[in-house]
C-alpha cells in the first residue's frame, strides 16, 4: 500500500509552524506597515479556516499512513523497477553529463533534453498518415505551470478569443490574465457542458446590434481574422471528471469552417493512466484518436479516421510529476508555435532548464510505459476506482447517510450500484490485485473510472481528521481551491493501494458519517428541549 511516514516529531513540526505563522517582535519592527498588512490578510484567512499550511514532512513508501492524497497514481515513486532503471541509465559509462543542466535552454541545449523531446514526440503522437498532416513538436518545461503560463501569455494574439472550462487549472487562469486579450474576449463555460459551450459560441458568433464589441468579435471570427481557443483539462484534478474532448472537437469543426478554432488540452492528470490499446499511458487525447496533429483525421481505428472529422487539437500538455514520478512537462504543438514560444515565452527563456537526473528519470519512466509495465498498474488503479465508487455508495445507502453529510458527486452516481459487489474480480488476498483487475465494463458508474474521487461534504476538515486518526491521509479541499459549497475530501487512489485499503476507507467514511449524524440529531433534541422549556416558562 502507498504509505507516508512522518520524519519529524510533533514538537519539531509545531515549532516550525509557530515560527512561520507567529511573527517575532523584531520581524514586526522591521516590516512595519507591510507586516501589518500581511498579518491582517493571514489573520483573515485563519478566521475563515482557509489558511494554508504545509503538511507534516513525510516519506512515501514507509509504514505509517495509507496514502489517499498524493498524485503518485501509479506508485512509481516507490517502484524498485523504476529505481533500478534510473540508476542503470544515470551511471552508464558512456554518459557524460550527470548533474545540473548548465543554464537556460537558449544558452545550452543538453543532448539528453533534445533526445527526450524527440522521443516523446514519437511516443505521445500517432504516426502521420500523409505528408499533409501538421507535425507535432515537443518542448520541455520545468513544470506544467510554466508551460501553461508560457502558452496562454504568448500564443493568443490581440483580438483573439479564449473560452475556459470554469474548473480549468489556476495556471491557465494566470496565463490568460497575463495575456494580451481584452476582457470581453475571455469567456467561461459550465464544467464539461457541451450545451454551455455551444451557448457561449452562439453568442460570440451571432452579432448583437446593440453591442458593438460583440459584433466586432463575431465579424472577426466569421472572417477568420481572429482565432478562438477552447482550453480544458482531460482529467480534472479536483473532480475526477473527464472532458468530452471528441464532442468539443466536433463542435469546433462544425461552427468554424475557416479552421480558426482550436482545442488546448492539459493532460497533467491523465498521462500514464489512459491511452489507446496500442499505446497505453499516452493520455486521453490519444485514447480518443485526437493525437494525429492539427487537421489530421480523428479516430483510433482506420475506419474511424475515414469518417472525415478533422482534429482541432492545437496543443496538449503532458506533465511528469504525477503518475510518472518525475517533474517537468512537455508541450506538444506545431513547429511554428514551438518557435514562437522559444522566442517569447519568458518562463522558458529566463530559467535554468530541467536538471539532467530528472530528464533521465522521465526517460526511464517512459521505458516502463513502452514495455507495458505501467499498463498493469493503471488497469489495477482504475479497477480500484470502480470498486471504491460502487462500495462507497452502497454502504452510504445501507447506512442511510444523508447526502447533506457526505456523498459522491453526481457523475459517479448510478441506479445500478445496488447490485452485489461480490462479483468483483479484485482479490482480497493479493497485495496489488493486478492479476485479475475489474474491467471498466464491470463498473456501475456511468462515468468511466478515474483515480480522483471527491467526497462532497460541508465538513471536510472533521472527516479528514477522522480518517487521519484511523491511519489514512485524505486531505480536505475548501474555498478558494474549489468554489464555495463544493467543499470535499479529495481521495486520490494509487496502484499501490489494495482492496483492503479501499474497504478501510469506506468503513472510516461511513463510521464518521454515522457519528456526525448522531451529533446533529442530539443537537436537534437539545434545541427542542430548550424551546419546550422556554415555552413552558413563558406560560407560567
Amino acid at each position: 500500500m502507498p504509505v507516508m511516514k512522518k520524519t519529524e516529531n510533533k514538537s519539531q513540526t509545531s515549532l516550525h509552524n509557530e515560527s512561520t505563522s507567529t511573527p517575532s517582535l523584531r520581524e514586526t519592527y522591521q516590516l512595519g506597515s507591510l507586516g501589518t498588512t500581511l498579518r491582517a490578510a493571514l489573520a483573515s484567512r485563519e478566521a475563515r479556516s482557509i489558511k494554508r499550511r504545509l503538511p507534516e514532512p513525510s516519506v512515501l513508501g514507509k509504514q505509517s499512513l495509507i496514502d489517499f492524497t498524493s498524485n503518485d497514481y501509479l506508485s512509481l515513486s516507490t517502484s524498485p523497477l523504476l529505481r533500478t532503471r534510473f540508476l542503470q541509465k544515470i551511471t552508464a559509462k558512456d554518459r557524460g553529463q550527470i548533474l545540473g543542466s548548465a543554464g537556460s535552454r537558449l544558452l545550452v541545449n543538453p543532448d539528453a533534453h533534445h533526445r527526450l523531446e524527440r522521443r516523446l514526440e514519437n511516443i505521445l503522437s500517432r504516426p502521420s498518415r500523409n505528408e499533409s498532416d501538421t507535425p507535432q513538436v515537443g518542448i520541455l518545461f520545468n513544470s506544467g505551470f510554466d508551460a501553461n503560463m508560457s502558452f496562454f501569455t504568448c500564443i493568443p494574439q490581440p483580438g483573439d478569443v479564449i473560452i475556459l472550462d470554469e474548473y480549468i487549472h489556476a495556471s491557465v487562469w494566470d496565463g490568460v490574465r497575463a495575456s494580451r486579450l481584452a476582457q470581453d474576449c475571455v469567456k467561461t463555460f459550465e464544467h464539461n457542458s457541451i450545451e454551455s459551450i455551444r451557448t457561449v459560441l452562439d453568442r460570440l458568433l451571432n452579432v448583437i446590434p446593440s453591442d458593438t464589441s460583440s459584433a466586432s468579435i463575431a465579424e472577426r471570427l466569421h472572417s477568420g481574422s481572429s482565432s478562438l481557443f477552447v482550453a480544458v483539462e482531460s482529467l480534472y484534478s479536483m473532480d475526477g471528471t473527464l472532458a468530452p474532448l471528441r464532442e468539443i472537437n466536433k463542435l469546433l469543426s462544425q461552427l468554424f469552417p475557416r479552421k480558426n478554432a482550436y482545442l488546448i488540452v492539459d493532460e497533467a492528470h491523465a498521462t500514464g493512466i489512459y491511452g489507446p490499446p496500442s499505446r497505453p499511458g499516452c493520455g486521453r487525447v490519444s485514447q480518443l484518436g485526437l493525437d494525429g496533429g492539427l487537421g489530421s483525421p480523428v479516430g483510433v481505428t482506420m475506419r474511424e479516421m475515414d469518417d472525415g472529422e478533422e482534429c482541432r487539437v492545437l496543443a496538449r500538455l503532458h506533465t511528469f510529476g504525477k503518475a510518472l514520478a518525475g517533474s517537468g512537462a512537455i508541450l506538444l504543438t506545431t513547429p511554428l508555435l514551438t518557435s514562437y514560444l522559444i522566442n517569447y515565452a519568458r518562463p522558458l527563456i529566463y530559467t535554468t532548464a530541467l536538471a539532467h537526473p530528472n530528464v533521465v528519470l522521465v526517460d526511464s519512466a517512459f521505458d516502463l510505459m513502452i514495455e507495458g509495465e505501467t499498463e498493469q498498474l493503471s488497469t489495477h488503479l482504475l479497477a480500484l476506482s470502480a470498486y471504491l465508487a460502487n462500495l462507497l455508495q452502497t454502504e452510504l445507502d445501507k447506512a442511510r447517510i444523508s447526502p447533506e453529510i457526505v456523498c459522491l458527486p453526481p457523475h459517479l452516481l448510478s441506479p445500478t450500484l445496488s447490485r452485489s459487489l461480490e462479483s468483483s474480480s479484485l482479490s482480497s488476498n493479493d497485495h496489488h490485485d493486478i492479476s485479475s483487475p475489474l474491467s471498466s465494463s464491470s463498473s456501475s458508474p456511468l462515468h468511466p473510472p478515474t483515480p480522483i474521487m471527491p467526497l462532497l461534504t460541508p465538513h471536510p476538515r472533521p472527516l479528514s481528521a477522522f480518517l487521519l486518526a484511523l491511519g489514512m491521509n485524505a486531505r480536505p479541499i475548501t474555498w478558494p481551491t474549489v468554489p464555495r459549497g463544493k467543499e470535499r475530501v479529495r481521495v486520490c487512489l494509487h496502484s499501490g493501494n489494495t482492496k483492503k485499503d479501499v474497504e478501510a476507507l469506506v468503513s472510516g467514511v461511513v463510521e464518521w458519517a454515522r457519528g456526525w449524524t448522531e451529533q446533529i440529531e442530539e443537537k436537534k433534541e437539545k434545541n427542542v428541549v430548550v424551546v419546550d422549556s422556554l415555552q413552558t416558562q413563558s406560560k407560567l
